[in-house]
């Protein structure tokens, strides 16, 4: 969120983290519920875009998703190593780091290596770590709010000021820090692609969104708040990895330190439900034919798709080089088309298939579908449009390469792999609808 701050000025990231939610978020959960519950199958979201879409557009949802999830699953560890150079920097001061790229690497790499591991245990595993990850990301930052608070009750100031950074019009700021806050807000669906590894998902995916929501949205919310009423020139913020000198700032650097550590701690439950999520991607298309049927292979033991994990392994791995600006804007590109599908696939599946059993159905009927389909959509064309204005069209370099080898891929895997055979995988129906 740092760069939010310093690129669009205190009021309008305020209002950008309290309103992207509901154009953004909430209508993709709403999505992602009633899909899940309908069609609560390994692959999920490629899944229901192959059954709405036709098989050409399911797969490139599976390639595209695939794709924004290895950058994600990259800048978490970029994230990560920040994080990592924050807390050696504060603790020992030491600027290894800072300096020294192949030393980033090394720990990225030791990051993805050690997560590789824990996921090839499986989704329980992943679950229980996460929830250790959570306390410890949740207690410093929640330690720094409450001085912040007490500090501010104390000695009152307007925090939210200024709206706008000067000579910037509302547009403009609202337009800078919407990347931003779209990619901290995004991976609502990434639950869909584990759906047939989690117990009674019919209830748990429901249950599970009405509590992340607002969770979510606070704990962004909070610490922002908490910074800005120890930093008195926003602008000061930088791109990355400010809260730890926020948080020596309001307590002193025991807590700066205690807050890099947390930080350490989220970027790496981060990275760690990416991979769970994005390794079934490759599993599931190979079991299509689409890719080798080495893919599909399990650990004997965990049942896990071993080998989808490990390659993902590597290529997050050659990605870890990349700076995390960079990955970040690339993610919310590739995730954003992504999404449209399978927005366009909640709709195709209302009208094909509207005797479809759905446990949870979005209110309102078909138009109350295009309608939740629609918010996530302006904003998406908000944001490219915006920031081409603002930035210029470079930051499209990655981006633009990798949504065009979809349709390559398509055609390159369907003719060096078999595709008479009948599938390894959906090959059954679920409730009604043939997968």
């Amino acid at each position: 969120m740092e760069g939010l701050i310093s690129g669009s000025a205190p009021g309008m990231a305020i209002v950008l983290i309290l309103i992207t939610p509901f154009i953004w978020s909430i209508p993709t959960v709403l999505m992602v519920t009633e899909l899940s519950t309908a069609m609560p199958v390994e692959g999920g979201y490629y899944v229901w875009v192959k059954r709405g879409l036709g098989r050409f557009w399911g797969f490139v949802q599976g390639w595209i998703a695939w794709l924004y999830g290895l950058v994600i699953a990259a800048s978490f560890s970029a994230l990560f190593t920040d994080y990592t150079s924050s807390f050696l920097r504060l603790t020992f001061g030491v600027r290894l780091l800072d300096d020294s790229p192949l030393a980033r690497w090394a720990v990225a790499a030791a990051l993805i290596a050690g997560f590789a591991a824990l996921n090839i245990r499986g989704a329980k595993a992943v679950g229980d770590s996460s929830k250790v990850f959570a306390a410890m990301v949740f207690a410093p930052f929640i330690t720094m709010f409450v001085l912040a608070a007490a500090h501010w009750l104390a000695h009152p100031t307007p925090f939210w000021q200024p709206f706008t950074p000067p000579n910037t019009g509302i547009f403009g700021a609202f337009g800078l820090g919407l990347f931003i806050v779209m990619y901290n807000f995004l991976g609502w669906d990434g639950v869909s692609t584990i759906l047939a590894e989690i117990d009674n998902p019919l209830k748990v995916i429901p249950r599970a969104m009405l509590i992340a929501v607002p969770l979510i949205i606070l704990a962004y919310l909070l610490p922002v708040l908490a910074g800005l009423t120890a930093a008195g020139d926003f602008s000061k913020w930088g791109d990355t990895v400010f809260f730890p000198e926020l948080a020596t700032a309001i307590g002193g650097k025991w807590l700066g330190i205690w807050v890099a550590v947390g930080g350490m701690f989220c970027a790496a439950g981060l990275f760690s439900a990416v991979v769970l999520s994005n390794s079934r991607l490759p599993f599931v298309l190979a079991a299509d034919r689409y890719l080798p049927s080495a893919l599909v292979a399990r650990h004997p033991r965990f049942g896990t798709p071993v080998m989808s994990i490990l390659i993902c392994s590597v290529i997050y791995a050659l990605l870890a080089f990349g700076p995390f600006q960079t990955l970040a804007v690339t993610t919310v590109l590739l995730y954003g088309v992504s999404l449209l599908l399978q927005f366009a696939a909640l709709i195709a599946l209302r009208v094909r298939v509207p005797q479809m059993p759905r446990p949870f159905r979005i209110p309102g009927g078909l138009p109350g579908v295009i309608v939740t389909a629609l918010l996530p959509a302006l904003i998406i064309v908000l944001a490219v449009i915006t920031t081409v204005r603002d930035e210029g069209s470079s930051f499209l370099a990655l981006a633009l390469p990798l949504l065009a080898s979809a349709p390559l891929a398509f055609l390159m895997t369907s003719a060096l792999f078999k595709r008479g055979a009948p599938d390894r995988l959906h090959h059954d129906r679920v409730e009604g609808a043939e997968i």
